[in-house]
C-alpha cells in the first residue's frame, strides 16, 4: 500500500463531491458545508478553492488511485489542515500518511487542526502527526444538525 499526493485538479471535484455524499462520513466529519448535496454550489466552491494560491490542496492517491484530499488553508488568519478519505479506506493509515506528506511539503508552523471530540479516527491522524490538543470549542456542525464539541490541536 503506497500513499502519494498530487496537486488537486478540476477533474477531482467529481471525486470530492461523491465522497461528501456519504452520510456516515458527513456525520463523522461534523463540520461540513450545509449544502453538500447542491452540486452547482459545491463545484463553484471547489473551483474557487483550487484557484486560490493561498490554499494547498492535494489529491490523495492509494496505489495510484484517487481516494480523497488533504489541504492546508487559512481560517480567521490561522493555517489549518483538513482531509477527507473515502470511508472504505478508513483505519488503514491513509489519512495519517497523506497528512504527513502534506506537512513535509508545507513546513510553516504553527499549524492547526480541529476535530469533533468523538471523532477518534481524525484525532488519531492529527496526533500521529505531532498535533497536540491546545483548546476546545463548540460550534454548529452542519453534518449533524446540532452544536458539537471539538478539540483544537496545534503543531508547533
Amino acid at each position: 500500500m503506497t500513499v502519494t499526493l498530487r496537486p488537486a485538479m478540476l477533474e477531482d471535484i467529481e471525486l470530492f463531491f461523491r465522497l461528501q455524499q456519504d452520510p456516515v462520513a458527513v456525520r463523522m466529519a461534523a463540520f461540513t458545508s450545509a449544502n453538500l448535496s447542491d452540486r452547482e454550489l459545491f463545484e463553484s466552491r471547489w473551483r474557487r478553492v483550487l484557484s486560490d494560491p493561498g490554499v494547498g490542496v492535494r489529491t490523495v492517491l492509494l496505489d495510484g488511485v484517487a481516494i480523497g484530499q488533504v489541504l492546508i488553508f487559512e481560517i480567521k488568519g490561522k493555517p489549518e489542515v483538513s482531509y477527507w478519505i473515502a470511508r472504505e479506506h478508513w483505519g488503514r493509515g491513509c489519512a495519517t500518511e497523506a497528512l504527513r506528506l502534506l506537512l513535509e511539503e508545507f513546513t510553516s508552523r504553527p499549524l492547526y487542526g480541529r476535530a469533533a471530540q468523538d471523532n477518534a479516527g481524525s484525532l488519531a491522524v492529527l496526533r500521529h502527526n505531532g498535533f497536540t490538543v491546545t483548546g476546545e470549542d463548540v460550534g454548529p456542525a452542519a453534518g449533524r444538525g446540532e452544536m458539537v464539541a471539538e478539540y483544537v490541536l496545534t503543531l508547533s
